[in-house]
């Protein structure tokens, strides 16, 4: 695959972009932006966990709460969508610079917002600059990475759908425990301005494209913009307000799917569009795009579910559930550039890597689906162990499947195929999860009391019930990891019908076979 060069299709006359060999100051610069992306997840997963803390010091209530967690999301995974058009206009280096320092400066201001709506102005603007930088750390690996260690750049951008949501949770449980609920938005500052130097020092300056301008998809912004809005407040409020029987969820269901159809209608032939439609049609693309969606909600499930069994059925703290997070995050910084190593090997075909990464899924929620009442933290344990290689190995080739025999002015483009599906994916999936868990939990309380029945029982009134809910949330874990096992299983039935044979940037033969 070649150099990906900040192009687009359609457009003429496109100003020359600065070539810079691979060295210190562009590994600097990469460097930089994976700390601002890893910060900008961490963010969201800190304020998530901290959200009690904050509501109590800033006299929140619950409702308001939701809307700041999912107004978030929401600009967030909107910014994904736009980000690369704006890249290639203003630069990628000046774009990227000005989102940090948004995210951190909105960040800083978050504690002292005088009240709820003021803090909600702050966080949604907050989503647009932290939403913004994940497709800056492909495109910089894309472009500036020599097709040897391509692969090695875009590994650093699995870590942010493998190692960050298992280290966020700890690290969230670790600013709750010992620092201020300031801190839940403040200990993004370190890092980010750590991340502004690096990219500041390490990327090229790259020289303003503004006629592109002339061509600018206003059409586009106005109705995909408010429409993605529109769908992932619906996946996050939903379940609190009961779907469809809220109407507000319901215009955003229906409002957000008819602007999402009249935008890709546009899409499809506008000059120079956010989205190229005809992508679609590369099988190895949308096969990685329809897999990421089945990992993404394997990926959340192995995360939540020993989470949610620790903290319900054996009372831990957050923080004492970190070591079960911890034991998947941390060796990911080794498994993540071997799987990179093995896929970058010719003979290696990614799709059996990424078969049995998936394969490794369904084994670890099979086993995790065995879970009783007396499971601790250290039952967890062989379950996450497993995880340790098998989520590079899922995510590492769809990488691949995803960039690999790009032209390089379609890099833009499948950047923001690719980060919008994983955003929108993410949020699609906590919400399925969340539905599924309730009607299991529901299921299996009623089953429990029918069963019991009029028969005799020692424990009765609060202690009964309490049993009740530890047994049913027992069930449901065993429950959710036998769906998470069937769904890993499925996407390697996919397999064989779907991606073609693709080889690492850099060997012999560099394109799809």
């Amino acid at each position: 695959m070649t150099s990906l060069v900040a192009s687009t299709a359609g457009n003429a006359s496109s100003a020359p972009v600065i070539s810079t060999a691979f060295g210190l100051r562009i590994f600097t610069g990469l460097l930089g932006v994976l700390l601002a992306v890893l910060v900008s997840g961490f963010n969201e997963n800190v304020t998530k966990v901290a959200m009690p803390d904050v509501r109590g010091a800033m006299g929140i209530g619950y409702d308001e709460s939701t809307w700041l967690l999912a107004v978030y999301s929401a600009t967030s995974i909107s910014a994904m969508a736009f980000a690369p058009w704006c890249a290639a206009t203003f630069s990628l280096r000046r774009f990227t610079l000005c989102a940090i320092g948004a995210f951190l400066l909105l960040g800083i201001l978050c504690p002292f917002a005088p009240n709820v709506d003021v803090l909600l102005l702050l966080r949604t603007l907050q989503g647009f600059a932290g939403g913004a930088l994940p497709p800056m750390l492909m495109s910089v690996a894309l472009r500036f990475l020599p097709p040897g260690i391509r692969l090695y750049g875009l590994g650093s951008y699995a870590l942010t759908a493998t190692f960050g949501p298992s280290f966020g949770t700890p690290l969230s449980a670790w600013w709750v425990e010992y620092a201020g609920w300031q801190w839940a938005f403040w200990q993004i500052i370190p890092l980010g301005l750590l991340s502004m130097a690096c990219v500041a020092w390490g990327l090229p300056q790259d020289p303003l494209r503004l006629e592109r301008f002339k061509q600018f998809d206003w059409r586009g912004l106005l109705l995909g913009l408010p429409g993605l809005i529109m769908l992932v407040l619906a996946l996050e409020l939903g379940q609190r307000l009961n779907w469809f029987e809220s109407p507000m969820i319901s215009f955003f269901i229906v409002g957000g799917t008819a602007l999402m159809v009249l935008f890709f209608i546009n899409e499809w032939s506008h000059p120079l569009p956010f989205f190229k439609l005809q992508l679609l049609k590369i099988r190895n693309l949308a096969h990685a795009l329809l897999t990421l969606g089945g990992v993404l909600f394997v990926l959340l499930a192995v995360i939540k579910i020993p989470s949610g069994y620790l903290t319900q059925v054996q009372g831990y703290r957050p923080l004492e559930t970190a070591p079960v997070m911890l034991l998947v995050a941390l060796p990911q910084l080794i498994a993540l550039p071997l799987v990179v190593a093995l896929c970058n090997l010719r003979w290696v075909d990614c799709r059996w890597v990424l078969a049995i990464g998936l394969a490794l899924l369904a084994l670890a929620c099979g086993i995790g689906s065995q879970v009783t009442s007396i499971w601790n933290r250290e039952n967890f344990y062989g379950v996450q162990a497993i995880q340790i290689i098998a989520q590079p190995m899922a995510v590492i080739p769809l990488l691949m499947l995803a960039t690999g025999g790009l032209n390089p002015a379609d890099g833009p483009f499948a950047s923001a195929w690719f980060n919008t599906v994983k955003g929108f994916s993410a949020v699609a999936a906590s919400s399925v999860l969340g539905v599924l868990t309730l009607n299991r939990e529901h299921f299996h309380s009623t089953m429990l009391l029918d069963r019991l029945g009029n028969s005799p029982l020692v424990s009765t009134g609060t202690d009964l019930a309490r049993r009740v809910h530890q047994q049913a949330v027992v069930l449901t874990s065993a429950d959710l990891y036998l769906y998470m096992a069937a769904l890993a299983l499925l996407l390697i039935v996919l397999i064989p019908f779907g991606p073609t044979r693709i080889y690492a940037p850099g060997t012999p033969v560099g394109a799809v076979k």
